[in-house]
């Protein structure tokens, strides 16, 4: 009888304005689900080295801002080969409370155009339909479209043409509450899950996972009203990162 090798990589999860830590256990569970996956938990980015050592990365932060070494660094481990699927606030730098409404900063060039992406802002979180684009790819064949509450990333796009979009939505209107908040007469089509294929390694993109407690917008309240789980409600959501877990750990159907 064989076994599958032994795989090592890392979970980064951390940063502001999300509950990091449900996010990090709903992840461990389906990281769980292949024991031969050894997976290290680090809050940030900045042990370059170590998760460059490893044979995936799997990301779930917000405001997180590598250096200019780290993000080298991990663009160097992509190119080489690395798989690396990214959750919804992998792409966002955030400065807030400003005057003029939450603002998203380009602090990390070499990041998002790395990730093939950087977020801008978002409406008011609400219903919207996610429609599958390549109904083909494994990475999503048989998922239905479906219904999500989630927050519906903006995005400014790097290499837009060589990202393959596997999922999107249509949306224009008043992201309020940002500084970039008209996008009234912006393109209508915003990616929700692509791929990008950067040297002998790529990036999967999944923007939906937001999650928030009552304790998770301190210093700027002490108690948020609400706790949101949005898209992990969803089988949908929930077999689409389950699919790229599969992807990070060298399937490829």
């Amino acid at each position: 009888m064989t076994h599958p090798a032994r795989i090592g990589g890392t979970l980064v999860a951390g940063g502001k304005y999300h509950d990091i830590d449900f996010a990090r256990l709903r992840l461990l569970d389906l990281l769980a689900e292949h024991e031969h996956a050894r997976v290290r938990v680090v809050a940030d980015y900045e042990d370059a080295e170590a998760i460059a050592g490893g044979a995936f990365l799997v990301s779930y932060t917000c405001d997180v801002r590598p250096s200019i070494e780290a993000q080298q660094a991990i663009r160097a481990w992509v190119e080489g080969g690395g798989r690396w699927l990214a959750l919804h606030g992998t792409n966002a730098a955030l400065d807030l409370p400003r005057p003029n409404g939450v603002e998203a900063p380009r602090a990390f060039p070499v990041w998002a155009e790395t990730l093939g992406s950087q977020f801008v802002a978002h409406p008011p979180i609400q219903p919207y339909e996610v429609k599958i684009a390549d109904p083909e790819h494994w990475l999503v064949a048989g998922v239905e479209g479906f219904e999500t509450d989630d927050e519906l990333y903006l995005c400014e796009y790097y290499g837009r043409a060589d990202l393959h979009v596997l999922a999107h939505t249509h949306w224009q209107g008043d992201a309020v509450g940002f500084a970039e908040s008209d996008w009234s007469a912006a393109d209508p089509e915003h990616l929700v899950v692509y791929l990008r294929e950067l040297g002998r390694g790529a990036v999967l993109y999944n923007m939906l996972g937001h999650c928030r407690g009552h304790y998770d917008m301190t210093p700027l309240v002490d108690w948020y009203p609400a706790v949101e789980r949005c898209s992990w409600d969803t089988s949908q959501f929930v077999e689409l990162v389950r699919r790229g877990i599969r992807w990070v750990l060298g399937h490829d159907a």
